[in-house]
């Protein structure tokens, strides 16, 4: 038997649908620990209770929502075991993807990883402003995506991106940028860029390692 696809105009609502969940949750409309019901999520996406009735095995399936009897569903929560599994797991593709990226990367690229992170820390010497904490997060994702994604894995930058949701769930705060913690970090990522412009892959992941630590570290500060 040959298995039916879904009609093109359900896949694309079924995208929209999860674009408006995840952005939603980013922007803290919906929060850590809150339940939901269906009909909230069409109120808050404004897409059909369908759409929302196909997205939610997805949110299910990713960890980023939990179906509990008699009370509906609630939005994954931030607890200690959370931010451990979910730095661990960034820990292990991060590792890998620094050492393929250190070794294989076109020089070109790392360059312009480099002249984005210089550029960032060029500004925020007159003063780090909400526009450029803005800018800097773009720079900082851009920069895990793109070492991630040369690993050519679709099945590895898609549990990324996930995982990388949840750890934006986990404590906004702690693991986004603010004024006093984008110059660090730009300048920990530099250290990483130089470490492979040289391809000294040791070196990459070594600070690679201690980058991701960090950001642990400070998810974990409850």
């Amino acid at each position: 038997m040959t298995a039916t696809r879904a009609p093109r105009s359900e896949m694309k609502l079924r995208e929209r649908a999860y674009d408006a969940f995840t952005r939603h949750l980013l922007k803290r409309d919906i929060k850590p620990g809150q339940f939901v019901s269906q009909r909230e999520l069409v109120a808050l996406t404004g897409l059909p209770l369908g759409a929302i009735r196909e997205l939610i095995p997805r949110l299910e399936a990713e960890g980023l929502i939990t179906t509990v009897p008699q009370r509906g569903m609630q939005v994954a929560q931030a607890d200690v075991t959370m931010i451990r599994n979910a730095f661990q797991f960034r820990l292990i593709l991060e590792r890998e993807a620094v050492a393929q990226f250190a070794r294989e990367a076109n020089e070109a690229l790392v360059d312009r990883l480099a002249a984005s992170h210089q550029a960032i820390v060029a500004r925020a010497k007159k003063g780090v402003t909400p526009k450029l904490i803005e800018e800097a997060q773009a720079v900082d994702r851009s920069f895990h995506e793109t070492v991630i994604d040369h690993l050519g894995n679709d099945i590895i930058s898609q549990a990324y991106r996930i995982n990388w949701l949840k750890v934006r769930l986990i404590r906004h705060g702690e693991t986004s940028l603010y004024d006093t913690l984008v110059v660090p970090v730009m300048h920990e990522h530099l250290a990483i860029i130089e470490a492979m412009k040289a391809r000294d892959v040791e070196r990459a992941v070594e600070a690679a390692s201690a980058h991701v630590t960090n950001a642990r570290n400070r998810a974990l500060r409850l």
